[in-house]
């Protein structure tokens, strides 16, 4: 096999193995019986080492072109234990592959041909046994032999293909794979994770949280759906980096065991609380005009509470808007006696007199202290002594007729009420004073100076527009605490420390489209500069653009991931979302060419001519076709690193680790999560063996010892790397 021909040819006969035999059989020879070949003994063997040496070379030649055909049908199996997965404090671990050029898709462009079909297809005997296993799955003893041919072993010659689907060619037409890395300078600049359903994301999630949880980075995950192995392998991480204590839970639908996290309570300037809470409001057409008098109304409400020294929450500004009076009289009871004396006696008086004859009209429905408080103001040596624009803002909200007050409000009520109802409650609006809720209230200031992991679990199947407000609540809140550590540090106001240290934030966002919003912009355009590094996992674009309603915002959003990591999507439009950022090369072909001609010559004794051959020519094609990113199988990706560079990876299927002691209640937890969330992520588990049975029970021992934060453990088993199965 010469490298130096311009078709390399690799899907044919070995025809190499001829070339061994022959060095074999003349090898044996010259040892055996020099004499026949007029060899003297010592000349003989000096010739059969010649001869080794000379059919091991075509051995090789011939074992790379078995091991091609092999893969093209069958890719070697690659599996591993997740205390296996490559650590390095300089890059991030993505798989194994090969960076794709020219040459790939020469060999891909090759594997499509007709002629190639035998070596790509399954042999005709694998189409037999799987034929015959579907005729034979009625009676007992077909059972057995349909079992029989379902055997996943090596023995087994016609052992069925892995569940992944997909195109092995598309990996194997490089043999070499080694370890991809990606530099962690490079994660500043985003990541963005495309592929359709039950495909790996969540897969290569787990890949990439192990490592940054093990590196010692802040780690930050949210789910949408729940994921119940996410949790538990982000628990079992953290247990065994010794960083237990800094692992939290936030989970909307296990209240009981979540931590709590107050939305709003933190802000670095006093407006961010209105946009955090009319943010998921409409604004489209006539609903903008009711979302800025929402937003006015719990910005007033909120600077009323600031002035008190009271830190706002959902439960808090939901019993403001329905009741607004109360906090008028409340701020006047506790701030205008100071600003000016005698005034709640003079107040007191006014009210007395009052009477449903006396009441003006606008202000029916009011409490009456309420009415005397607006006259009380309304008196001209008041106007021109008293300056509070809080007190404006409350006298400009309860001078609406209340009828009228009620419809302009009426659109932010139902999404407060679904914050604050139930259990939810108790974990939106924390009440900081309760010191017998052992639940903590994470803050992500807090959560960053501490180096924590969080898993936030959004029930999103439960109540999808109560996990989107919490969500962009959420991302709202992380841009703005970006702001302030670029500004400043995250460890800023703390003494004895610097205040421009900056350091990883890996914020993880599965699904992520379902929770972005117009605050998600600014986290990936301007949070790099606070040392947020973003991956994002979705499914098309168009998931994007259906969510931020504007295809320029999309292109926005997109436009700031600068690695892109694309596994197997069903819509084209995503696919050349990579496929357009490739260059085009230029393929070798062969054209077939067979000429004949006759001879009008009488005299000659040559009646026609003719000729045959193979000419090559080049052809420019695409490097890769949206068909190519469509027929992925499961696991494996193309990705765009390092400004624009292909790689074909693939990720390792899931060996189960050592079982470790998990508290009670998380894994209680984890366990109604499975039940609960049908996910089908798991599609690895076909290919898999049979699972080891795990005991999350705990002793008695330790269960009053589990970590109050929250966490569960995703230990199994321990088995060793494998690297001759299928995957």
């Amino acid at each position: 096999m010469s490298s130096n021909h311009p078709l390399e040819s690799l899907l044919r006969p070995a025809v190499e193995l001829y070339t061994v035999w022959i060095c074999a059989g003349c090898a044996v020879l010259c040892i055996w019986a020099p004499w026949s070949l007029a060899l003297a003994p010592s000349v003989g063997i000096t010739t059969a080492g010649g001869f080794a040496a000379f059919g091991a070379w075509r051995f090789r030649q011939a074992w790379t072109v078995l091991r091609y055909r092999r893969n093209m049908r069958r890719l070697p199996r690659f599996a591993l234990p997740a205390r296996k997965v490559p650590l390095s404090r300089r890059s991030l671990w993505l798989g194994k592959g090969f960076k794709w050029d020219a040459q790939h898709t020469q060999r891909l462009h090759e594997a499509a041909q007709p002629g190639a079909k035998s070596y790509v297809l399954p042999s005709p005997w694998y189409q037999r046994a799987r034929r015959l296993e579907q005729s034979m799955e009625g009676g007992a003893v077909g059972q057995h032999i349909a079992a029989l041919l379902r055997w996943d072993s090596f023995l087994n010659p016609v052992r069925p293909l892995p569940p992944v689907g997909g195109r092995p060619a598309l990996h194997a037409v490089e043999w070499k794979e080694h370890d991809v890395w990606m530099p962690l300078g490079e994660r500043v600049g985003h990541t963005l994770v495309e592929g359709t359903t039950r495909v790996g994301k969540t897969r290569l999630a787990e890949i990439l949280i192990t490592q940054d949880i093990r590196r010692g980075d802040i780690t930050i995950c949210f789910d949408p759906k729940g994921d119940a192995d996410l949790m538990m392998r982000m628990y079992a991480e953290a247990q065994k980096a010794g960083r237990g204590d800094e692992f939290y839970i936030f989970h909307l639908g296990w209240p009981d065991v979540s931590c709590r996290y107050n939305a709003v309570g933190r802000f670095s300037r006093l407006s961010e609380v209105s946009t955090r809470v009319t943010g998921q409001l409409s604004g489209e057409g006539n609903s903008a005009a009711f979302r800025q008098f929402a937003w006015r109304f719990v910005n007033i409400v909120a600077r009323a509470r600031h002035a008190l020294g009271e830190r706002p929450s959902y439960g808090q500004i939901l019993a403001d808007v329905v009741n607004i009076d109360a906090l008028l009289m409340q701020y006047v009871q506790e701030t205008l006696e100071q600003q000016m004396p005698g005034s709640n006696q003079q107040i007191t008086e006014i009210e007395g007199k009052l009477n449903d004859r006396n009441m003006p009209r606008n202000m029916v429905g009011r409490h009456k202290r309420v009415v005397a408080i607006v006259q009380y103001l309304q008196q001209p040596e008041v106007i021109e002594t008293l300056t509070d624009p809080v007190l404006d803002g409350l006298l400009s909200a309860v001078r609406y007729d209340k009828t009228y007050f009620d419809k302009i409000v009426a659109s932010l009520l139902p999404l407060l009420e679904k914050l604050t109802s139930g259990k939810i409650a108790e974990l939106l609006s924390p009440d900081y004073n309760d010191i017998e809720d052992e639940r903590p209230i994470i803050d992500w200031q807090q959560i960053i100076r501490k180096k924590g992991v969080v898993y936030v679990g959004l029930d999103a199947l439960s109540d999808f527009e109560v996990a989107q407000a919490v969500g962009n609540s959420m991302f709202a809140d992380i841009v703005s605490v970006a702001g302030h550590i670029y500004k400043f540090g995250s460890e800023d106001g703390l003494p004895g420390q610097g205040g421009s240290h900056k350091q990883p934030i890996n914020l993880h966002c599965d699904e992520f489209n379902e929770l972005m919003g117009d605050e998600f912009i600014p986290l990936i355009n301007k949070g790099g500069g606070a040392g947020i590094q973003v991956t994002a996992y979705t499914q098309t674009l168009s998931d994007i653009e259906a969510r931020i309603g504007s295809p320029a915002k999309a292109g926005q959003v997109v436009g700031n991931f600068n690695n892109l990591i694309m596994l197997r999507v069903r819509e084209e439009r995503t696919a050349r979302l990579l496929t357009d950022q490739l260059a085009k090369v230029n393929v070798a072909t062969r054209l077939m060419v067979s000429m004949a001609s006759d001879n009008a010559d009488v005299n000659s004794d040559q009646d026609f001519s003719s000729s045959a051959g193979d000419r090559i020519g080049t052809e420019s094609v695409e490097m890769l076709t949206s068909n190519d990113v469509i027929n992925l199988p499961k696991g494996q990706a193309f990705a765009l690193l390092e400004g624009g560079q292909l790689w074909k990876i693939r990720m390792p299927l899931p060996l189960p680790d050592k079982t470790e002691d998990v508290p009670k209640d998380v894994a209680d937890i984890a366990a109604r999560m499975r039940a609960k969330y049908a996910t089908g992520d798991q599609w690895w588990e076909g290919v898999m063996p049979p699972p080891i049975h795990v005991d999350f029970s705990v002793p008695a021992s330790r269960q009053d010892a589990s970590d109050r934060h929250g966490g569960g453990s995703m230990s199994h088993g321990e088995a060793g790397e494998v690297n001759d199965g299928e995957g």
